[in-house]
């Protein structure tokens, strides 16, 4: 178990995924680029030297389940604060949410009502 202090550490935001795309060379792998700076909640970590907003990669194994050009536009949960990672070259700064079963695979969390990108999730 992990105490409720511990949990308050996740930085849990909503993410408009605005480009999708296979990784070349994998069949999981989606790079995908998205936004998720609502300039009301942001940390700072989405924003460069002169202080903009950009948009943050993400590489997630959800290949198998969807197709690029069905994901734009949708807008999911992702961990904000995660540590980076490179996944076949590409960095992933963040994780989305998604649910799964043994008869199913990934299911993005997604909302139900339109809200701005980096909205805080609690």
């Amino acid at each position: 178990m992990i105490t409720y202090d511990d949990f308050k550490k996740i930085e849990l935001k909503t993410a408009k995924i605005l480009k999708a795309e296979r990784v070349e060379g994998s069949e999981k792998l989606i790079r995908l680029e998205v936004d998720c700076a609502d300039p009301s909640t942001s940390s700072g970590q989405d924003k460069n030297e002169a202080g903009e907003f950009v948009i943050r990669q993400i590489v997630a194994g959800i290949g198998l389940k969807y197709q690029p050009e069905e994901l734009i536009g949708k807008t999911i949960i992702i961990v904000a604060n995660l540590e980076p990672r490179k996944l076949m070259g590409l960095e992933s700064r963040g994780m989305l949410l998604a649910a799964s079963n043994s008869e199913q695979g990934p299911i993005l969390l997604t909302v139900m009502e339109e809200i701005n990108p980096g909205s805080e999730i609690r």
